[in-house]
């Protein structure tokens, strides 16, 4: 079963050793993604602005590995502040909505105290 290797070009992966993401056989395996934009390395101060640069970030992972935001099955959420996970809602139903993957969110400190919410994603890619 081949493996491939994701990479965003994140300077996070290099500096810690991670891919983005890794597929191998059906599956896709997306890192915790913060809401960098990994193009300028900036992140915007709005809670749901960064949920939205996430799923951005990822739906380009999926997209290296022959899936899409439609094959996610399991969504992890992690947000140092529980309370702003009310305010994402709306961004993640909008990617979300049609497709309902399995979700948790867990409140706890991320590695930057800019990021406030960081999102992992499974996939099963449909094709296979």
């Amino acid at each position: 079963m081949n493996r491939q290797l994701i990479s965003s070009g994140s300077t996070f992966e290099e500096q810690i050793g991670y891919s983005r993401a890794v597929a191998q056989g059906p599956f896709v395996f997306v890192s915790g993604t913060t809401g960098f934009n990994y193009e300028t390395m900036t992140i915007e101060e709005d809670v749901a602005a960064q949920a939205d640069q996430c799923l951005r970030n990822i739906e380009h992972a999926l997209r290296q590995a022959g899936s899409s935001l439609a094959d996610v099955v399991r969504v992890t959420y992690v947000l140092p502040n529980g309370e702003d996970f009310e305010a994402c809602w709306p961004v993640l139903k909008k990617y979300f909505g049609a497709v309902r993957p399995a979700a948790m969110m867990i409140s706890s400190k991320l590695l930057d105290p800019r990021m406030k919410i960081e999102i992992e994603v499974t996939a099963m890619k449909q094709s296979s």
